[in-house]
């Protein structure tokens, strides 16, 4: 955890470099701060996720003012709520550059909120930093990708729960937008790829904030009892993270059984739950 803290230190304080030496002179000397907006969810399903970021990206502008800021430059972080409004997300990154003048917009989660963006982000040619995982098949010259793609997470996690926890069977459950859509896609034909049936595959998508999850994990269950060894991999986002997990509790499925990994649940989507229960299960 803290070298990957440290990573990140390292990243923002480059990019906000690398945004610093992208604006002109004039502009520079026309203002005591360097303004760097914050493009997160406050609000609605995806805050639970988001907000954590955005107190990161507090932490570490003022770590970086304390020791000079940036180009001799403090920087003013200019902070926005697009409440898990995918159209909304497009109007606030809008308004950081046009209007607040931003040299740089650290922002999003999902991937629907990045697409959204992306079109602002090229017409008026300004620098997004993307902080989490995506689905890859993306690349553009106004954002710097930080996470993972699928061949660097979703497959080694696949590969994993194979070779070491010897998983015949797949649960592909994930909030249905074009993430979780296009890495199952990816994860389906390489299971299919290492000789697993069609059969054996269950794929699921709910809506973000989805919250009955008794029958969906009750489905999970019965997946799980062929006599093959089951796994689910998870790419649910969002605060719908903590009813999926409370019913897994409460249907008694525990990590020997049917393990879970996850790639979008951190300390916040657990800090509710009695994790006693889910023990054993896996993120990445």
């Amino acid at each position: 955890m803290r070298e990957a803290f440290s990573g990140m230190k390292y990243l923002v304080s480059a990019g906000l470099l690398a945004a610093g030496v992208g604006m002109s002179a004039p502009a520079l000397a026309a203002d005591d701060t360097i303004k760097v907006g914050v493009l997160h969810s406050l609000s609605g399903t995806m805050a639970i996720s988001e907000t954590t970021l955005k107190d990161t990206m507090l932490f570490l502008i003022d770590e970086q003012n304390k020791k000079g800021g940036v180009l001799g430059k403090k920087l003013e972080a200019v902070v926005v709520d697009p409440a898990s409004d995918w159209p909304l997300f497009a109007e606030k990154a809008r308004q950081l550059i046009a209007v607040d003048k931003v040299s740089a917009v650290f922002g999003c989660w999902t991937s629907v909120s990045r697409k959204s963006v992306l079109p602002v982000f090229e017409e008026l040619n300004s620098l997004l930093f993307y902080p989490v995982q995506y689905e890859g098949e993306e690349s553009q010259r106004n954002v710097f990708y930080t996470g993972a793609a699928p061949n660097q997470q979703a497959i080694p996690a696949v590969d994993y729960l194979m070779e070491s926890e010897g998983v015949e069977r797949w649960v592909l459950a994930g909030t249905d937008y074009v993430y979780p859509q296009t890495t199952n896609k990816i994860l389906q034909a390489y299971l299919e790829s290492k000789g697993v049936a069609k059969e054996d595959i269950m794929v699921n998508y709910t809506p973000f904030g989805h919250s009955d999850w008794q029958t969906i994990v009750t489905d999970i269950k019965n997946f799980g009892s062929a006599g093959k060894k089951t796994a689910v991999v998870s790419t649910i986002n969002g605060d719908a993270n903590v009813p999926f997990y409370k019913e897994l509790g409460n249907q008694g499925i525990k990590a020997e059984d049917i393990p879970v990994v996850a790639f979008s649940v951190g300390e916040e989507e657990l800090a509710g739950l009695d994790t006693g229960p889910l023990v054993g299960h896996l993120t990445a």
